[in-house]
């Protein structure tokens, strides 16, 4: 059974108005300045991001840091690997239920988080500059629904 090919005018019709695509690609374009940004830390944005919810006064669930983060068990698992061979995250069983892994910032990785945050700032208020304030807070506000 052949289909009728897709017409330029349709490729043309995703490319511009999808809004996964354009969502996909400016994460993407975020992630590789914010990727340069962190390298003077030895960190990445995933890493960054990772790292700043686990900075809480006690040990994080891999299934809440997954959640917040939006990524599946097996992804957030792979991620954290690097981390925990760095020694900034540190991971152990639950004492009440040792089905749970607890995950922990160790003092390096508080150290690292520390200077990574005004470089966060910095490169933030930039982006922000750029597409404006307003502009910035408009996007939020309409990823929240889908988030």
């Amino acid at each position: 059974m052949s289909e009728a090919p897709i017409v330029l005018h349709t490729i043309h019709e995703v490319r511009d108005s999808c809004l996964c695509l354009a969502t996909q690609r400016a994460a993407r374009r975020l992630a590789r300045r914010f990727d340069r940004a962190f390298k003077p830390v030895g960190l990445t944005n995933q890493q960054f991001s990772l790292l700043m919810p686990l900075n809480a006064p006690g040990p994080q669930s891999m299934s809440a840091l997954a959640d917040l983060m939006g990524m599946d068990r097996t992804t957030l698992t792979a991620a954290l690997k690097g981390l925990e061979r760095r020694g900034l995250v540190e991971s152990g069983r639950d004492p009440d239920d040792r089905r749970i892994r607890r995950l922990n910032l160790t003092d390096v990785g508080r150290a690292t988080l520390a200077a990574a945050l005004p470089i966060w700032r910095a490169e933030h208020a930039r982006i922000e500059q750029e597409i404006t304030p307003a502009n910035a807070g408009a996007l939020r506000a309409a990823l929240r629904p889908i988030v």
